[in-house]
């Protein structure tokens, strides 16, 4: 049974342990034909020969209130692509994939950088962006859903609690992001539990209550994947392309949507996908790259906000991080403790220890280069430099589709 907590200063929306799917399936059926909803699926080729996209499709097939399907994904052959076709026609919705790395898809790309326009590395951000164009380009969507496809403990209550915040017009969500608990014989969720949700109270001991570190500390999962938004407010969107996504994410509803049209829903009991190594020795991967560029993305943003960063400021966020995430540490091995689970100490030691080394990192990058890489433009900003680029997109991606 959840609580009933409503923390800072977006809205909380519980699974208070009443089974109630085929009610919310049916009112989303209801909703749906005045709001379109488009799933957005961003997929790695190799993810489709694992057992969690394979459970996904058996659920999505149930599901009636989807208008379309749309998959965007990563680097592929065209041997890939077209493999990728047939492993998703068994989906009975509409659905579209979009093959980044085909020469049509490549050639809008081509277009938006001609017009000096950056889009940063190939990655899920970009992928992603891209899908939301061509969803913008269709012009009868109201909603986009967003989920990754490597969740095993996937099921049709997650995607349906998912999508009714911003669907039902009667709470009229701009924004909804996913919350749930990741345990199995252990808890995890390393980056948010030691690094993301540490370094924000941090900053908070430092900054003050800056009302945006306030909004981050808001969200009881602020790294996951999971949510959906109106179909304006991807329109404004500008997105990270690095692992910084999901917290770049949040600061641009936070910057384009009014903070009571911004929820958080808890729609797992528990959620289980791949876990990342923590790489400790190596910051160009695993959850140190991972944490290095989240750092920045979370660094940039304050920034903008007008905090003035220095090398004094910097230590002094990593004495109080390294305090902060001890006591952290010690609160989740007595967790832990009370529910029989297993805990490592020195395995959460060493991650806290990287993640430090990580923010390091990230500072000395802010300090040598306060702007870094450029957030891939809104769709708003691509479409006001290049006016027809929605008719170009569309049909680029259609045509790779019907062949």
């Amino acid at each position: 049974m959840s609580d009933l907590y409503q923390s800072g200063q977006i809205a909380t929306l519980h699974n208070l342990g009443k089974y109630n799917l085929e009610k919310i399936e049916a009112e989303l059926i209801w909703y749906t034909q005045d709001r379109p909803i488009a799933l957005v699926l961003p997929s790695l080729y190799s993810e489709l020969e694992g057992d969690a996209l394979k459970g996904i499709i058996e659920n999505l097939k149930q599901v009636k209130y989807l208008k379309e399907i749309i998959i965007t994904l990563g680097p592929c052959s065209i041997e890939e692509f077209k493999k990728a076709k047939k492993f998703f026609s068994s989906l009975p919705q509409k659905k579209t994939l979009i093959w980044n790395s085909g020469e049509r898809v490549q050639g809008i790309y081509g277009l938006i950088k001609d017009a000096g326009l950056v889009l940063g590395e190939e990655g899920k951000g970009k992928s992603a962006w891209m899908a939301y164009g061509y969803v913008l380009s269709r012009k009868d969507f109201r909603v986009i859903t967003l989920h990754d496809c490597d969740i095993v403990t996937y099921n049709r209550e997650l995607l349906a609690r998912l999508c009714y915040p911003v669907t039902n017009p009667n709470l009229d969500y701009d924004f909804c992001k996913g919350y749930y608990s990741r345990v199995t014989d252990r808890m995890h969720g390393r980056a948010t539990r030691l690094l993301v949700i540490p370094l924000v109270r941090a900053l908070i001991k430092i900054v003050g209550y800056l009302p945006m570190l306030v909004y981050f500390d808001s969200f009881r999962y602020p790294l996951a994947g999971e949510f959906s938004m109106s179909t304006e407010l991807a329109r404004v969107m500008r997105i990270p392309a690095d692992w910084g996504l999901e917290v770049g994410v949040l600061a641009e509803v936070y910057r384009n949507s009014a903070l009571r049209r911004i929820c958080q829903v808890d729609i797992a009991e528990n959620y289980e996908h791949k876990h990342q190594d923590l790489s400790p020795d190596d910051a160009s991967k695993g959850l140190m790259k991972m944490g290095i560029d989240i750092c920045k993305s979370i660094f940039r943003t304050l920034a903008s906000e007008g905090v003035v960063f220095s090398s004094g400021f910097f230590k002094t966020l990593i004495a109080a991080y390294v305090r902060t995430a001890q006591d952290h540490l010690k609160r989740y091995e007595d967790d832990a403790a009370i529910n029989s689970l297993e805990f490592d100490r020195h395995a959460e030691s060493l991650a806290v220890e990287s993640f430090t080394e990580g923010i390091r990192i990230a500072a000395d990058t802010i300090m040598k280069d306060p702007l870094g890489v450029p957030l891939i433009p809104g769709w708003d900003r691509i479409a006001s430099a290049i006016p027809d680029i929605f008719g170009h997109l569309k049909d680029a991606i259609d045509e790779d589709n019907n062949e």
